[in-house]
């Protein structure tokens, strides 16, 4: 087994990367759309994430770089996005994990932040925290969602890791 997965192409890492990027959105959009569940800024932060993943997954898989380079270029910047995704996820978790009286007020919506204040300043106060991203409003076997989602980014950094372990290697397909 670990003998086949060190021969998969850069391709076919990235194709299986972009694969749960979009099981991730799918889960994402339906609990959204059918679960009626509303994202709150730093759920947005984890899509923007998965996203920004599977973008670089397509061009990896477009291209199917042959040599170093540019599987070490696809698979850290697809780690990059990963990484990303994880550190908020954990901060996710973070503030739900904070007792009721700790937990940091209601800011304003994100789409009013990104209409008044520049982009860094959106960053810095989604990543303060808001009292709607400590909500707990779903739970799937003791875990909520920003938990299930951390566990999603860790299961996705195998895609990155498999491409860069690749081109560590030296291997070709």
């Amino acid at each position: 087994m670990i003998e086949r997965l060190r021969r998969l192409s850069v391709r076919q890492w990235s194709l299986a990367g972009l694969a749960f990027c979009i099981l991730m959105m799918l889960v994402a959009l339906g609990l959204e759309h059918i679960g009626g569940l509303e994202p709150c800024p730093l759920c947005i932060f984890q899509r923007v994430a998965v996203l920004a993943a599977a973008t670089v997954f397509i061009v990896a898989a477009i291209h199917n770089p042959q040599g170093r380079l540019g599987p070490v270029v696809y698979g850290g910047l697809s780690l990059t996005a990963v990484l990303g995704g994880i550190v908020v996820a954990a901060r996710h978790l973070w503030l739900q994990s904070l007792p009721p009286d700790q937990v940091p007020s209601c800011g304003p919506g994100l789409d009013y932040m990104m209409d008044i204040l520049p982009m860094r300043d959106v960053i810095a106060t989604v990543l303060s925290g808001s009292g709607e991203c400590a909500d707990i409003d779903f739970l799937l076997l003791g875990i909520s969602l920003p938990g299930w989602t951390l566990i999603g980014f860790i299961v996705l950094a195998l895609a990155p890791l498999g491409i860069l372990y690749r081109a560590v290697r030296g291997l070709r397909p």
